[in-house]
């Protein structure tokens, strides 16, 4: 059996941006993901951005910094049903990390807009990651 080491330091993380746009609180509904939104990278990351536009979709990987605590077991908002937080979006999680597949508009500089990013105005952005439809696929048929 393998055993899993405890950590015995904690984990850093620095965020390659913030979230921009009309959203002060979580929205709880569809019309969420037709908003565009704006991600604005630290100029310090504005390289890693080279070539982000032969993607149509992206990654992007947020901490969800205004939820303070979790259940392990809750109602999820979008269906009603009773779950455990991973089987749910809930942003009140052991970790506090959001996931959201956006559609990628434009780039300004450092300055990313996009379509369909449910997070809050000023939500620190962990990372961005490009959506490949063939690579998705190619896993989704490895786990049939």
């Amino acid at each position: 059996m393998n055993e899993v080491p405890e950590a015995s330091e904690g984990i850093e993380m620095v965020p390659v941006g913030y979230v921009e746009n009309d959203y002060l609180e979580p929205v709880y509904n569809e019309e969420v993901y037709s908003k565009v939104s704006k991600i604005v990278l630290k100029k310090e990351f504005t390289d890693g951005l080279y070539r982000i536009e032969d993607f149509e979709k992206l990654y992007i990987l947020f901490y969800f910094s205004k939820s303070k605590g979790y259940k392990l077991i809750h109602r999820r908002h979008y269906d009603g049903e009773i779950s455990g937080v991973f089987a749910s979006r809930s942003p009140y999680r052991p970790n506090g990390i959001g996931l959201t597949i956006v559609e990628l508009l434009k780039v300004e500089g450092n300055v990313l807009h996009v379509k369909g990013l449910d997070a809050i105005n000023g939500t620190p952005v962990l990372d961005i990651k490009p959506y490949i439809k063939e690579t998705e696929e190619k896993d989704e048929e490895a786990t049939d």
